[in-house]
This record gives C-alpha cells, sequence and structure tokens, in this order.
C-alpha cells in the first residue's frame, strides 16, 4: 500500500525532507483534537457495534457517494434510503462490492487517502481494494467490526482523540450527550449549538422547530424578544453540558445590526410568512449578529460556515433529503457582508468567530486581511472540498502572509466517517510541517520556531481558540 511510504506528503528536496520528517516525528502521536465534525452521539452513548462495512464507509459519506453517483450509479444502488421508504439496496455485500467496483474512481482523491488509511491502520488490511479483493475486504472488516476493541468508544481511545465535538440542533434535547456524560466512560464528547433550523424561515420546518423551541424553553416563540431568550436558554443548555462553540452554515455571510425596532418588525413578518426572499436573507444576516452578541454574553466560540448552495438538486433533494452531496460552492464576499458584524463586535478581544470559507479566491484578498486585523476574527481550515493536500498547502500560501499562524485555529476534520478522522490529522499534519520546513530551508522561519508552530497547528491552536482546556 502507498501508506507504507513514511514520507508520503512530505518535499522531496532533502534538506526539507529531513526537517519536515523531524517536525512531524515530534508531533505525530499528539493527541487529536476535534473541535468541529458530524460524528453521531449515540455511536458512543449506545457503545453497540457498527452495524456493517457499507455503513461504516459508503453509506453515511457524501464525499464517497457523491463520486459514484457522478458516474452514473444511483443512490438507491449504494443503500441510500428514499424519503418515502421506495426501493434501494439494503444488502450490505451488494453495496460494498459495488463500491469495489468502483473504487479507482477515487484515484488521486484525498477520500481515496483516508480510505486507504482506515483500511490499513484501523482494520490492518494491506492489499488494495478491487473487485477481486472485495469479499476479503468485507469479510475481515466485518470479523473486526464485532470484535470489542472495534467497539466505538474502544476505537475513540485507540484513535488518541482528547475531545470531539459533534453538530446538535438547538432543539436537540442532547438524551446521547447526557448519557454519555453519566456514563462511568471517560471520553470527552460535547455538543455544538447549530441553530439554523431555527434561524432559516425558508426551512419548510421553521414553524413548527420554532413551536419546539419555545416548549424547550418555556418562553414566548412569537415575540421578538421571547425568541431571543429562547435562544440564550439553549445556549445556556448547551454550555451546560460541555458545549464550546455554536455554528451557523448560512448561504452567503451577510449580517446586519438592525434597531430593536426594525428586527421585531422583521420577525413579525417572518412569523407570519409574510416575507420576500431578501427580508429572509436579512434575518438569517441579523441573526448572525445577534449571536455574535451572545457569544460575548456566554463566551461560546462562533464558527460561521458560509458559501454552500445547498440541495443543488431538486430531485434528489425531494427523493432523499437533505445531505445527499449535491452542495455546491459559490463565491462569497467577506468584506462588505461581514461589516455589519464587525462594526457592532468586531474589535472585542473576548469574542472568537471562526469563519470558514468555500471560496478560496477569497483567502489573500478578503479573510486573511480581515483575520489580520480584527482581534474577534480567525480563519478556520481548509473546509469541505477542501480538505485535502493540495487545499491545506493553497491555504498556508495564501493567508500566512497577512494574518500569520495564530489568527488560524489549526486543523478540524468535520467528518462524518468517524474511522477517517485519524487519516485527515495524518495529512494535516504532514502539510504543515511541509510547509514549515521550506520556510525554514528558504530562510523565512527559525528551526525553532518551526518546531513551536508544529506542535500549535497540530494541537495547540485549536485547543486555545475553541476553549478546549477545561476538562468535564
Amino acid at each position: 500500500m502507498i501508506l507504507s511510504n513514511p514520507n508520503r506528503l512530505l518535499p522531496s528536496e532533502t534538506f526539507s525532507r529531513g526537517l519536515a520528517q523531524e517536525l512531524f516525528e515530534n508531533i505525530e502521536e499528539l493527541p487529536i483534537i476535534s473541535p468541529h465534525g458530524h460524528c453521531d452521539p449515540s455511536w458512543f452513548s449506545e457503545n453497540k457495534r457498527f452495524p456493517d462495512p457499507a455503513q461504516l464507509f459508503v453509506v453515511p459519506d457524501h464525499y464517497v457517494f457523491r463520486m459514484l453517483v457522478s458516474q452514473g450509479l444511483t443512490l438507491n444502488e449504494i443503500g441510500v434510503e428514499t424519503l418515502d421508504g421506495s426501493f434501494f439496496e439494503n444488502d450490505p455485500q451488494k453495496i460494498w462490492k459495488k463500491f469495489s467496483e468502483n473504487y479507482y474512481l477515487f484515484r488521486g482523491t484525498p477520500t481515496a487517502m483516508w480510505l486507504d488509511y482506515s483500511f490499513e491502520k484501523v482494520f490492518g488490511i494491506t492489499e488494495l481494494l478491487t473487485p477481486a479483493s472485495s469479499d476479503f475486504y468485507y469479510s475481515q472488516i466485518e470479523e473486526k467490526l464485532s470484535q470489542p476493541e472495534y467497539l466505538p468508544r474502544a476505537l475513540f481511545d485507540r484513535f488518541n482523540i482528547e475531545v470531539l465535538s459533534t453538530t446538535d440542533s438547538a432543539i436537540s434535547d442532547l438524551n446521547q450527550h447526557i448519557e454519555i456524560k453519566n456514563s462511568s466512560w471517560d471520553g470527552r464528547i460535547i455538543p455544538t449549538y447549530r441553530p439554523d433550523s431555527v434561524i432559516d424561515p425558508d426551512s419548510s420546518e421553521f414553524k413548527k422547530n420554532l413551536t419546539k423551541l419555545g416548549e424547550l424553553t418555556n418562553e414566548d416563540t412569537n415575540s421578538w424578544d421571547g425568541y431571543l431568550k429562547a435562544h440564550r436558554s439553549r445556549r445556556l443548555f448547551f454550555k451546560e453540558m460541555g458545549a464550546t462553540a455554536t455554528d451557523h452554515g448560512h448561504p452567503s455571510a451577510r449580517t446586519e445590526n438592525l434597531s430593536h425596532n426594525e428586527a421585531e418588525q422583521l420577525y413579525k413578518r417572518v412569523i407570519e410568512e409574510e416575507f420576500n426572499s431578501e427580508e429572509a436573507d436579512q434575518f438569517r444576516g441579523q441573526m448572525l449578529t445577534e449571536m455574535a452578541k451572545m457569544s460575548c454574553e456566554d463566551g461560546l466560540v462562533m464558527q460561521i460556515h458560509p458559501g454552500s448552495q445547498r440541495n443543488h438538486s431538486k430531485k434528489i433533494f425531494n427523493q432523499f433529503g437533505l445531505d445527499k452531496g449535491f452542495d455546491i460552492p459559490g463565491p462569497t464576499d467577506y468584506v462588505s457582508a461581514l461589516k455589519p458584524l464587525l462594526d457592532a463586535v468586531g474589535l472585542r478581544t473576548d469574542l472568537t468567530i471562526i469563519l470558514f470559507t468555500l471560496d478560496e479566491t477569497s483567502y489573500s484578498r478578503e479573510l486573511a486581511p480581515l483575520a489580520g486585523v480584527y482581534p474577534a476574527l480567525k480563519l478556520g481550515p481548509p473546509w469541505w472540498f477542501f480538505d485535502s493536500y493540495e487545499g491545506m498547502k493553497r491555504f498556508r500560501e495564501s493567508t500566512t502572509e497577512t494574518c500569520g499562524f495564530y489568527n488560524t485555529v489549526g486543523f478540524n476534520d468535520d467528518t462524518r466517517a468517524f474511522c477517517s478522522i485519524p487519516a485527515r490529522h495524518d495529512v494535516a499534519r504532514r502539510v504543515d510541517c511541509t510547509y514549515l520546513a521550506e520556510l525554514v530551508s528558504s530562510g523565512r522561519l527559525r528551526e525553532n520556531e518551526a518546531h513551536e508552530v508544529a506542535y500549535d497547528l497540530a494541537y495547540g491552536l485549536a485547543k486555545s481558540a475553541y476553549k478546549l482546556c477545561i476538562q468535564r
């Protein structure tokens, strides 16, 4: 397997490679800080075995099935259930066979590197996945999934994960987190407050979710003040359950800072469903600023993930629902879009807002200059389509000259694919060590500084930025 090469992703030039190796060896075994992701907390509360290889590696992973769909396979064929329960393949061995037959499609992609790493490092399989080895792979993984050391909690400990954050709806009861907290297991799994479902008026479930929010908090969500109080109440509950951050996935980075009366009138139009698309976007923008102000009050770190046109295929959305691979990046404005929020709280030193982007053209033009001057802003790592060797390299090259390393927050894996977590952190650490070695070899960084920065990028910055130093 390609993973047997210890120098993968490291420089080819002799001096830089030697230094990169040294840097990497010093940080390779550091614990994993996973401050933003989408793992299911029930894995750890119930600690049941993963169902089968297909459910572990194929069915839940949009990185995998979007590539297969691009080559003509249907979501039905690879086990993705339809909303109406009509036919979909539910034989895991048939799904795995289809996956194996098409595994060549992932050549050269970060997905292949994560999968190969998981197969080799987690399950001990060094043979390449092909149609001929498909049955061998399936039986090997299936056998190991039945062993105690492959239960979710055991893998969490084996992966050396110090803390893992899930992403949870504002109206979640967090029962799985309560069960984990009350268990004898000392793994640290914490929630993240994701209020999109009660902030986006365009959501078909918005009014229903508002009612639920009011019931959970005993607040009147038909009034603007009651609605804001409900958010404060839920944020406090999430904090009590260990949350240190919020997360906001919006179509754009637009923010607003309306007067109380203007916001109240806008909210009235929203809940009475007498709003247009411009007002819906304005409301989302106002709520980003409101959430930032609440973070000044309660200390939760704020993450903004804008710029994805969700559910691009209406047909797929209607048939299969959310998160089925058809989310597409678009150009994103930050300089003017964030100005209302930054005018309100951007100079606060007690606030951390972590910005992500799917628009790489904004790195050096907008994001690095913004984070390089506003105390409240930090840059999140390359996200989604760009959490790859090339994407991480471009990020460092585009942002370091303007905002340095210490206005970034290290790495987070942002994944539903649990077994890929160590693989993704391995890639990020190698890329950063390569970049640092090249800075030293070209006289832009001292060698002792490179060792300190490597540690910070792999471990220290994420732990600090996300306020993860306090154990439960």
